[in-house]
């Protein structure tokens, strides 16, 4: 789209590269686990990890970022005469972003809880916490899904 901006849409491509990395190598981790393979699993895993970290938090990135364009257009949406539909389709794109945030937040923190130890909060948390926040992400996305955090809402 020409409205989006360079930084939005290069965080959006690097995004979809991490996540594209990512696929292959949860698959060779995989793989190796079944015996497919014969290569040490352990370092795909965490380079899957890694990726999928990567391409959550460049998603959080972007997301502020279009949060950032969306407050500034409401701004300007309040001091103009707009249509109230305009604003309205602007807050309900500000919901989906914020859910957005949640859900990859939520996520983030478990991808990072299984990197190796000694990465910031790895391997630290609670079985009970891993559980509520890939729940939280999870509950969201059903949400999201049907169709509660969409600008059709």
């Amino acid at each position: 789209p020409q409205d989006e901006d360079c930084l939005v849409r290069g965080l959006s491509v690097l995004c979809n590269l991490a996540n594209q990395l990512y696929y292959p190598c949860e698959h060779i981790a995989w793989a190796a686990d079944a015996g497919i393979v014969r290569v040490g699993s352990q370092k795909w895993w965490t380079l899957s990890t890694a990726l999928w970290a990567s391409s959550l938090l460049l998603g959080i990135l972007r997301s502020l970022r279009v949060l950032f364009q969306l407050r500034r257009k409401l701004r300007q949406h309040k001091c103009s005469a707009s249509s109230p539909w305009s604003q309205k389709e602007v807050k309900a794109q500000v919901k989906a972003e914020v859910l957005s945030i949640l859900t990859a937040t939520a996520d983030l923190s478990n991808a990072i809880h299984w990197l190796p130890p000694g990465f910031l909060w790895a391997g630290r948390f609670p079985p009970w916490l891993v559980g509520l926040l890939g729940t939280i992400s999870s509950l969201i996305g059903i949400y999201q899904a049907s169709g509660g955090g969409t600008s059709e809402a």
